[in-house]
């Protein structure tokens, strides 16, 4: 038997023969490693504690603690899962795919008859803690591509044997535990008992293969951990997401609805929810106008030959609705990037004249599947803050700094941690490879100037330039796709964009398609979930609500409440015969920041009596004083 040498991570080298597995090498070092091993890294790739080692190279054991476990056990869970519906259910249900997903895994089922309900999770977790307490080996296979579809349809998994065809090798990999298999590139722990702690948290549909033309499958959303305190913590948490739930407040806050009459992923603004939008809204124009920015607003249709011109209809066209007039085609803008760079053109530009910044809240509309729309935060029409920077090639450092800087003020005023990513060229784009090196080297030098950490996010670029993405972090710690910064030499190339430089001649600008929150109607939903639907009072829809103790105070409740209505404070007047603790309840339900109670003492005097919405109470106040309170808070906030 030839032998093979194995580096570990303290740098010692073990002599051994080829063929034994990580397992073995782990009993080499001590039978306490063996058990905590549940994979192996080898020459940086990830494989199973039981592959063979055929050659030398560098081995590092994956152990129960190791931060790469989570991922491993995660994908482990799947497989059980899968073998538990399997044994409950049996032919009634064909198992698809199961993937790990940030917080967990899920799997996705298809059946004609047995349609699965939250009820049914004690009875697959009880099957799952069955089979991880019968300690079952898990066992990796690897067979021809026609032996593994053949084995798969005898077993009438037809999704299985799809998958196994469009795959364009010669043989594949199985896992096998107890009577269960399953397609997988692995690796998976050695054995079923180190499956300890999981739960089932929710469903949902999927359509196969993401196609809204295929079949309608079962989701089911699980996650896994270490321990039994991570899993606690992890379920406390998605507990208070889905108080946080943007559908849910949205409709007890009377913010926004949905109407199938209307259409799918069309939002129906309240008249509270419209004032909320509208706040953010102004508070954009003011930041923006005092950035150097020119406010300019593009059509809602352009001719489809601009979008031919622009790449968006080979590459974003499924995206895109279209409709035509006088026999002429238009496009439904996506984005408005084309309009700005008509304004643009509208007259020669010189060098002096540069940085030209455009920004417009343009609503804009996007075919999305309705499978994906999603309250707030994926829907059709929306409408973004959304700017295009049109400069010279050395300006570029400076202008996407000033943008990451924006970002920086925005997240600081609603109260967001955050995290950069850079995108780089996807495999569908336009432009030559210098213009998208240059542009991803411009990018990449102005995140490494401003010291600002990043990861790499390789091929995911917008079709025209590589991109900067901000994620915002809530009150959760979750993250949330918002601001976006893009770097494109192509699109001012396709439409000759030029200006006059210092020689005389003409040059090609560059143009930063960028926005700061993004869409406003994802942005608003991000926020619900961010407060729980308890805005600061400088964003609050209503500000304050004027509450009578008695019908003998409806007449100065009502004075106070025009008071502050001529002041700007955003206020509500309740003088309904009820009582008063059922006015203050009912207020603080609906998450308004004061409550200003009226009684006769408050009449005699000519003050108000503010309660805040976590039923604190302020000293009694002239109502002047109270509109100054609000105006400092507000003004503190922003």
């Amino acid at each position: 038997m030839a032998l093979i040498k194995i580096e570990l991570p303290d740098g010692s080298t073990n002599e051994v023969e080829s063929g034994v597995t990580p397992y073995d090498v782990a009993l080499t070092i001590g039978e306490g490693l063996a058990r905590q091993s549940i994979a192996a890294r080898f020459e940086g790739d990830l494989i199973d504690l039981t592959s063979p080692l055929e050659g030398s190279g560098r081995l590092a054991l994956i152990t129960q603690n190791s931060p790469e476990a989570l991922e491993i056990v995660r994908h482990s869970c799947a497989h059980l899962m899968a073998q538990a519906v399997k044994e409950i259910y049996g032919n009634e249900v064909q198992v698809t795919i199961g993937p790990v997903i940030k917080d967990g895994f899920y799997y996705d089922f298809y059946s004609e008859s047995k349609k699965f309900v939250p009820e049914d999770f004690p009875v697959i977790e009880a099957k799952m803690a069955e089979l991880a307490k019968a300690d079952l080996a898990v066992r990796r296979e690897e067979m021809s591509r026609s032996d593994a579809s053949e084995l798969f349809h005898g077993l009438g998994e037809d999704y299985k044997v799809e998958l196994i065809e469009d795959l364009d090798v010669e043989t594949v990999s199985l896992y096998r535990q107890g009577d269960f298999v399953d397609l997988c590139r692995g690796p998976h722990v050695p054995r079923t008992g180190l499956l300890k702690v999981f739960k089932l948290t929710s469903l949902a549909g999927a359509y196969w293969r993401g196609d809204e033309k295929n079949a309608m499958l079962q989701r089911v959303y699980a996650t896994a951990f270490q321990n039994k305190k991570e899993l606690k913590a992890h379920l406390h948490r998605l507990e208070e997401a889905r108080k946080r739930d943007h559908r849910k407040l949205g409709k007890e806050l009377d913010l926004f609805s949905f109407s199938e009459e209307a259409g799918g992923g069309l939002v129906l603004w309240h008249p509270k929810g419209a004032m909320l939008r509208t706040i953010i809204e102004d508070f954009e124009r003011k930041e923006h106008l005092k950035r150097g920015y020119e406010i300019v607003v593009g059509p809602q249709i352009l001719k489809t030959e601009l979008w031919k011109m622009s790449g968006h209809y080979d590459n974003y066209r499924e995206n895109m609705y279209f409709t035509e007039v006088d026999e002429q085609g238009y496009g439904i803008k996506p984005m408005n990037c084309l309009a700005h760079m008509l304004i643009y053109k509208s007259k020669p530009r010189s060098y002096r004249n540069l940085p030209v910044r455009y920004f417009e809240l343009g609503t804009v509309h996007r075919h999305e599947k309705s499978g994906v729309l999603h309250g707030l935060l994926r829907v059709r029409g929306f409408t973004q803050d959304d700017a295009h920077i049109i400069c010279r090639p050395d300006q570029i450092d400076a202008e996407v700094k000033n943008i990451m800087g924006f970002v920086q003020d925005v997240a600081g005023i609603f109260g967001f941690d955050y995290v950069m990513e850079l995108s780089t060229r996807p495999e569908k784009s336009i432009g030559s490879d210098a213009d998208w090196e240059q542009a991803t080297h411009a990018l990449q030098g102005a995140l490494e100037g401003s010291g600002q950490p990043y990861t790499l996010n390789e091929g995911d670029g917008a079709f025209y330039g590589p991109k900067i993405d901000v994620k915002l972090k809530d009150a959760l710690d979750r993250e949330w796709q918002c601001a976006t910064i893009q770097c494109d030499f192509t699109l001012p190339e396709r439409f000759d964009l030029t200006y006059v430089g210092a020689d005389g001649e003409k040059h090609r600008p560059v143009m930063l398609h960028r926005v700061i929150v993004g869409s406003i109607e994802r942005f608003v939903g991000v926020l619900i979930e961010h407060y729980a639907g308890s805005f600061p009072l400088w964003l609050s829809p209503v500000q304050a609500v004027v509450l009578n103790v008695t019908d003998s105070q409806a007449d100065y409740a009502q004075q106070v409440f025009e008071q502050l209505r001529e002041a700007d404070v955003r206020v509500e007047l309740d003088i309904r015969n009820e009582k008063l603790g059922f006015k203050i309840r009912e207020a603080q339900m609906a998450k308004i920041p004061y409550m200003l109670v009226i009684g006769d003492r408050e009449m005699e005097s000519q003050t108000v009596a503010p309660r805040f919405r976590d039923g604190k109470s302020l000293e009694t106040m002239s109502v002047a004083d109270f509109i100054g309170t609000v105006r400092a808070e507000s003004a503190a906030c922003k």
